[in-house]
């Protein structure tokens, strides 16, 4: 009795015998070994893993501001796209693997006639495969680990979109506190403006001052005037933002009052001396799989240059009377391999064969560019993170400054002793140097968020390995 079992067992252990894919070599860096050096720079000391290694909920430090990104990592639509993709990404994976096996149905008929010399019966059942091709050339194979690949790329890319909704909601809640606390700056100018010019008004009543000095007075009242309300409608806008990347509405209560003189929302994060950090960055990984789907597509145009074995067979039961089928019936069986040679394709063939190689050049410049454009990231965040502490020091004794500087000059002049313009002058001075020092603060916080991103932060084995079937990795 003929066995299917057997022709699809040997089926299968005949395909994928050779595979005709390029060895794949991982491009070389086209990057310097290690960061650059310089006045700009920090001298590094440390190994370079933490930042892969430091999940996101160690390197947030604030409770208000963790629970605001775990929002946006359950509610944000984009990455619920992203989320999608890479379930039809492993679908699609699946479908192409399917090939490599073949694809076995059962069929059951009952036929019944009648002719001059009395009535017909016939009954079947048969299992069997249809058009299965065997992989003798590893075509198959090869479609299926450049459909593999492009899952990982796709994986890749998610883990990317996932590192940048932390680092934008983070630097989104850091914007709004920042801009909450330029608006109250600007509130106490404002205030402070409206006591000078209440004070002027009286001297000019009593005719120790001029109508020059009021109108003095008043433009650096409504400069913080026209600043406050320009302020109100960006924090408004901020929240928005906030939001959009939240996925849902926030709670006051999650909302920052202010930014923190000093950095205690994120922990401090590590760059090491090796570049070599920069391959393990999600982007980065999701460039090398799609040059490695490149690479097995090669190998895919060139199986199609030899000839293809296809294979139909089935086996099964035939009996005139339905009830000795199963124990009685005549055995029957079939087995139809073809064979198709390409002679002549117009060219097809070689066309496909230098589209895919020229693909593979175009993925591998992709994946160089996308090396470079990591380190220089990196290396810009590295140069803020150098000099932004004396940066800060020297605003921090700037803003001292100008504070002092109004404190007396305001006391000269209601004493008499020197004209409102010298106030006025360092009232403005203190306004300008509280504002940058906000804003420097904010620099600081902002490049701690863009050096963790640049990094790869929370991408560790653990977190970045993904689910895929055992027998992909074959």
């Amino acid at each position: 009795m003929f066995n299917w079992r057997i022709v699809v067992a040997l089926s299968v252990l005949l395909g994928g015998c050779v595979s005709l894919d390029p060895h794949y070599v991982r491009p070389g860096s086209p990057v310097a070994a290690n960061w650059p050096t310089g006045p700009a720079y920090a001298p590094a000391g440390d190994n370079g893993k933490g930042a892969r290694e430091l999940a996101w909920q160690s390197f947030v430090e604030d409770e208000r501001l963790r629970k605001v990104i775990e929002i946006a990592l359950e509610q944000n639509r984009s990455l619920r796209e992203t989320v999608a993709n890479i379930e039809s990404a492993r679908a699609q994976y699946r479908i192409q693997r399917a090939s490599l096996f073949p694809q076995v149905s059962a069929d059951g008929a009952a036929e019944r006639g009648r002719t001059t010399t009395g009535d017909i019966h016939s009954y079947s059942l048969e299992a069997g495969l249809s058009a299965f091709e065997i992989d003798l050339f590893g075509k198959q194979r090869s479609l299926s680990r450049a459909a593999f690949e492009s899952y990982l790329a796709t994986t890749a890319a998610g883990r990317a979109t996932r590192l940048s909704l932390i680092a934008e909601t983070a630097t989104a809640y850091v914007t709004l506190a920042a801009d909450t606390s330029q608006l109250a700056i600007s509130r106490q100018t404002m205030e402070s403006a409206r006591r000078s010019m209440e004070l002027t008004q009286k001297r000019l009543a009593v005719g120790v001052a001029s109508a020059v000095d009021v109108k003095q007075a008043e433009t650096i009242y409504q400069q913080a005037r026209v600043d406050a309300q320009t302020l109100t409608a960006t924090c408004a806008q901020d929240r928005n933002a906030l939001e959009l990347l939240a996925g849902t509405q926030l709670e006051d209560r999650l909302l920052p009052d202010e930014l923190p003189a000093q950095n205690t929302w994120f922990a401090a994060v590590p760059a090491g001396l090796s570049s070599e950090v920069l391959l393990d960055r999600p982007d980065v990984l999701e460039a090398e799989h799609t040059l490695k789907a490149a690479n097995a597509n090669i190998g895919a145009a060139r199986a199609a240059f030899f000839p293809s074995i296809s294979l139909t067979a089935s086996g099964g039961l035939a009996s005139s009377d339905l009830s000795q089928l199963i124990s009685k019936g005549m055995s029957v069986w079939s087995v139809a391999p073809t064979v198709t040679l390409p002679l002549f394709t117009g060219g097809t063939n070689t066309a496909n064969l230098d589209y895919s190689q020229a693909q593979k050049s175009l993925y591998v410049s992709t994946y160089e560019l996308t090396v470079q454009t990591a380190f220089k990231e990196v290396a810009d965040a590295l140069a803020v993170r150098g000099t932004i502490q004396g940066r800060l020091e020297a605003q921090g004794a700037l803003v001292t400054a100008a504070s002092d500087s109004y404190t007396l000059a305001e006391a000269r002049y209601r004493k008499g002793v020197d004209t409102f313009l010298n106030a006025l002058d360092s009232q403005r001075t203190l306004y300008s140097a509280q504002q940058t020092l906000i804003s420097t603060r904010q620099t600081e916080m902002a490049n701690v968020i863009t050096l963790y991103q640049a990094l790869g932060g929370g991408m560790g084995a653990a977190e970045s390995a993904p689910a895929v079937p055992l027998a992909a990795r074959e």
